[in-house]
């Protein structure tokens, strides 16, 4: 039995080095081009590339592993069944069960690894590749968040943002505070909603406080509707809290969840995320389940060929559906949870009804 698993194990581990190393390479290379200017225009120091290499690698790790799986289960399948040495196996009173067990297996391993790396690994890499990209080569002013919370400063006001949601083009608890030249408070406007139409941003309900710079007393106060707002900032810089997200582990985006909705904001973004962080890395044994029929199917006549494009077409189809629901999750029209493993769950189901139907 150990030989067997040894023999297996070899083969598989051997063609899951070769897919991982591929696909990375091509991976890298393809971002590495997109990005290559920010780093000549700024003149990056070669630190700064090593840092982009090193940081990318774990992102990337994540990406392609469940597709690396599914190809390096076809192509294993495919090469001992056009050598006949399933058939030995078969002969030999193995079952189908018994002989990608170790498969099996080493996928359960490899989800729970890419589970620990999401955990511990990726949000640090994350952060680190933002920081690079967005605010070291790209010269953005950083936006702070503490308690999800946005400051930032504009000329001569202060600009605090309790919550942005820059894909409705919509910042909540919106606080602008107005300095003279000696940073004396002059002017607060505070607005619970403020919106982005029409190249301006336009406060629902705008509260307008004037003060008394020498003595910081209260000297007016009025509400107006309707009122646009001077922030120097489109929502496309405010993507910096929807990066963020890739940047929280499980744990910190249960805790961000309970917060907005403590707050009485919407947290659906946030849910489906923290799902996903779950249900990603079983993706893993997914796939590798998944290979094993359509490898087999092709018997004798398979072809590595064959088996790269069968691969790589199930993986797009993967990726395409997840997308889709977790799409669907983001707008609320499925919860979360379902979102997160919808695609799991049919893929899982097709692999079943695949196996059943392979021939003794």
């Amino acid at each position: 039995m150990k030989l067997l698993n040894s023999f297996l194990l070899k083969h598989f581990l051997r063609i899951l080095l070769l897919c991982l190393g591929a696909f990375i390479a091509i991976y890298l290379l393809i971002d590495f081009f997109e990005n290559i200017n920010d780093f000549i225009d700024h003149n990056a120091a070669p630190g700064d590339y090593l840092s982009y290499l090193l940081n990318s690698i774990p992102l990337i790790f994540g990406k392609i592993l469940p597709l690396a799986i599914l190809m390096t289960v076809v192509l294993t399948l495919c090469g001992l069944g056009r050598t006949n040495e399933i058939t030995a196996m078969r002969s030999c009173g193995f079952s189908l069960w018994r002989i990608i067990q170790p498969f099996m297996l080493m996928a359960l391993l490899l989800s729970g690894l890419l589970l620990l790396v999401n955990e511990f690994v990726a949000p640090h890499s994350a952060h680190a590749l933002n920081q690079l990209l967005e605010i070291k080569l790209k010269n953005k002013q950083q936006i702070s968040l503490t308690r999800n919370e946005i400051w930032f400063r504009n000329a001569d006001k202060i600009i605090n943002v309790r919550l942005a949601d820059p894909d409705q083009k919509k910042l909540f608890g919106v606080t602008i505070f107005v300095l003279n030249k000696s940073f004396q408070l002059k002017q607060r406007l505070e607005s619970e909603l403020v919106v982005y139409t029409e190249g301006k941003w336009i406060a629902e309900k705008l509260r307008i406080r004037d003060f008394d710079p020498q003595t910081g007393n209260m000297v007016s106060a009025k509400i107006l509707q309707h009122q646009p707002l001077h922030i120097n900032r489109t929502p496309r810089d405010f993507t910096t809290q929807e990066r963020q997200s890739n940047e929280l582990n499980f744990q910190q985006l249960s805790g961000m969840v309970k917060k907005l909705e403590q707050e009485g904001f919407d947290a659906t973004h946030q849910r489906v995320d923290m799902h996903n962080r779950i249900a990603t890395p079983f993706s893993c044994l997914i796939m590798a389940f998944l290979g094993v029929p359509f490898a087999l199917q092709k018997g004798r006549s398979s072809n590595i060929a064959i088996g790269i494009g069968l691969s790589l077409g199930i993986g797009v189809i993967y990726f395409i559906l997840q997308a889709i629901l977790t799409a669907f999750g983001y707008s609320g029209a499925l919860p979360p949870s379902v979102a997160a493993w919808a695609t799991n769950i049919i893929f899982l189901m097709l692999g079943v009804w695949m196996q059943l139907s392979l021939k003794e």
